[in-house]
């Protein structure tokens, strides 16, 4: 894998599988992952974001809808279908700010509204 769409590709498939290992293959061991409200680095704490997606989602399937490349540094923008552990579905849209090192996310700035995942049952 070399470019930046390939390597989100990978990552994505990985996030798919709700494989916290997998996903971190693609950060490198120093790398920040900022999600809507945290700030999360290294790869002990960037776990801990994946592995409470998955128990709270374990459903997931990721398009990407667009996404463009400047040097070292992509905006890659994506549709997140999201399924509870009670069966509820969730879409949601976002985009991705990464920057790659060696093939690997150096830090990725994920940009969504986390309260679209709140069950609708509320």
């Amino acid at each position: 894998m070399s470019t930046a769409l390939e390597i989100a590709t990978s990552y994505w498939a990985a996030e798919c599988e709700r494989d916290t290992k997998k996903v971190l293959t693609h950060y490198h061991h120093d790398a920040t992952f900022c999600p809507p409200g945290q700030t999360l680095v290294g790869h002990e704490q960037i776990a801990t974001f994946y592995d409470a997606s998955a128990a709270d989602f374990p459903g997931l399937h990721v398009v990407i809808q667009n996404h463009f490349t400047v040097g070292d540094q992509s905006a890659i923008e994506w549709l997140a279908t999201l399924t509870s552990t009670s069966g509820e579905q969730f879409s949601i849209k976002g985009v991705n700010i990464i920057k790659l090192r060696d093939g690997k996310f150096e830090w990725v700035h994920a940009y969504f509204d986390p309260t679209v995942l709140q069950s609708k049952g509320n």
